[in-house]
């Protein structure tokens, strides 16, 4: 009786390697370890573009990542969006971390129609400090995950709650130091603030800064425009939305390239000439007639009075060039 040939990938439901069918949704869990495992692989030359592919594969392209602690001046949160991500994370071991991982403990997790949250209340981030001495930190706190429901599964939001801290130095380095007192008084001294190092604190209080200027470094990246335009286009552009009716989006075109205003201005001044010209007919034909008949709105109405100041400067230069050009003036004797 010969058997079938046995597959190589056949998991048996009842054995212990069983795996779901399931394309990659895998428990969110799982997603945290794999980024412990990601970080640990980094090399001490990884760069920038190493960051931004990690960043890429853990986190959404709108998503943000939120600490909260209290510091001796009152509580603190910080919120920062993707594109400041990897910096934060690089930033981590630029201030002396050699190793960092997220342990979770007791995690509830929620599905939603497009999201699974985990839900995190005993989590700690264990970092080791090569310098100024070898030191173990474990940050405990709460850590809320959203995911997004698909093949990928990657993090929408991140928000982490730091509660306490704690710093552990090995006996052996108080042994070999136990009759210096200076050492001992430096080995004393706390290298973290709530299980952050100053370099990582110093780039969260740049963000606050940098998070609001994404939009003028993204348009000027984008369109190669100068500082003082993108500043223009984005006030503008916020203008825009301010005034535009409901279910009329603004015209984006006309923000990034603003000469377009500029070709529209001849069509203006054609039809105010043709007003003009209108108005003199209309005031030579009342002359004429005689005065008793009344006099027409149009001719008494002043144009710098109901245009705002700003755009009354540029119709009124129109008007100066188009008079010199092909409308001679009235001499006063006439």
């Amino acid at each position: 009786m010969s058997s079938a040939p046995h597959d190589p990938f056949y998991s048996s439901p009842f054995g212990p390697f069983y795996r779901r069918h399931s394309p990659y949704m895998v428990q969110p869990e799982y997603r945290i370890y794999e980024m412990n495992k990601r970080l640990q692989s980094r090399s001490e030359e990884c760069d920038n573009l190493w960051w931004d592919a990690f960043s890429t594969e853990f986190f959404e392209d709108d998503a943000t990542l939120t600490l909260s602690f209290c510091l001796e001046d009152g509580p603190k949160r910080y919120t920062i969006g993707r594109t400041l991500i990897p910096r934060y994370f690089s930033t981590v071991f630029e201030g002396g971390v050699t190793e960092l991982y997220f342990v979770l403990k007791h995690s509830k997790e929620s599905f939603h129609s497009s999201t699974i949250t985990l839900d995190c209340d005993q989590c700690s981030m264990i970092t080791q400090h090569g310098k100024p001495m070898f030191t173990k930190v474990c940050t405990e706190g709460r850590l809320i995950l959203e995911f997004a429901f698909d093949d990928l599964m990657r993090i929408k939001t991140w928000h982490f709650t730091i509660r306490q801290y704690r710093e552990l130095i090995p006996r052996s380095i108080l042994a070999v130091h136990a009759q210096d007192p200076g050492v001992l008084e430096q080995l004393s001294k706390n290298i973290t603030r709530v299980g952050l190092t100053n370099f990582t604190l110093n780039y969260l209080r740049l963000c606050v800064i940098l998070e609001p200027m994404q939009e003028l470094m993204s348009r000027h990246k984008t369109y190669n425009l100068s500082p003082r335009d993108c500043l223009k286009t984005c006030l503008f552009q916020k203008w825009q939305r301010m005034v535009a009716p409901p279910g009329h989006p603004p015209n984006f075109k006309s923000e990034i390239f603003p000469t377009n205003h500029k070709k529209a201005e001849p069509a203006r001044q054609t039809t105010t000439k043709r007003r003009k010209r209108k108005n003199s007919a209309s005031s030579a034909s009342s002359s004429g007639v005689g005065t008793g008949k009344k006099r027409s709105p149009a001719s008494t109405f002043s144009l710098s009075t109901q245009v705002p100041p700003k755009a009354a400067g540029g119709v009124t230069g129109g008007f100066s060039a188009a008079r010199g050009g092909g409308w001679p003036e009235a001499e006063p004797g006439m």
